[in-house]
């Protein structure tokens, strides 16, 4: 529901919510496979710093400035798109042998997780915090006033 919301809101700032909304509904996802550690990461990282970022980006740059050209006529070739997508998403879904015990919970050492996160996964992270960060100073470019202004 989060997501649809994200997609079909007329307001950026309600998307913007409808956005926190479909991260914790992940990290609820994260809590049933029994990954407390990561869905408290995505409440506390997704659900709270990007989205502030997000929101702080809606805020600096003047979205009612802009006329509204995300009305075209290219929305049924869209819908049609998303939904032949879905269509494959669905049978891939449904045609694939899954394997494992559905029953048993592996419960993952939180020694090797952090170990994952701080040796295999700590560039990623960092890139992904630059990339955060230049979008943020964009905003802020954007935001400031010109000289005709």
């Amino acid at each position: 529901m989060g997501g649809m919301g994200v997609v079909f809101a007329r307001n950026v700032v309600y998307s913007a919510l409808f956005l926190i909304l479909a991260l914790l509904a992940v990290a609820g996802i994260f809590l049933l496979l029994s990954a407390e550690f990561l869905a408290l990461v995505q409440v506390l990282i997704y659900g709270g710093a990007v989205t502030i970022l997000v929101m702080f980006a809606l805020m600096l740059t003047r979205v009612r400035d802009l006329p509204m050209a995300l009305d075209s006529p290219q929305k049924p070739f869209a819908l049609l798109a998303a939904l032949a997508v879905l269509s494959v998403f669905i049978l891939a879904a449904v045609g694939t042998d899954w394997p494992g015990q559905t029953e048993k919970v592996n419960a993952i050492p939180l020694h090797d997780f952090g170990d994952a996160l701080f040796r295999t996964w700590a560039l990623p992270f960092e890139v992904a915090s630059l990339v955060l960060m230049v979008a943020l100073v964009g905003a802020i470019v954007l935001a400031r006033e010109e000289d005709g202004e």
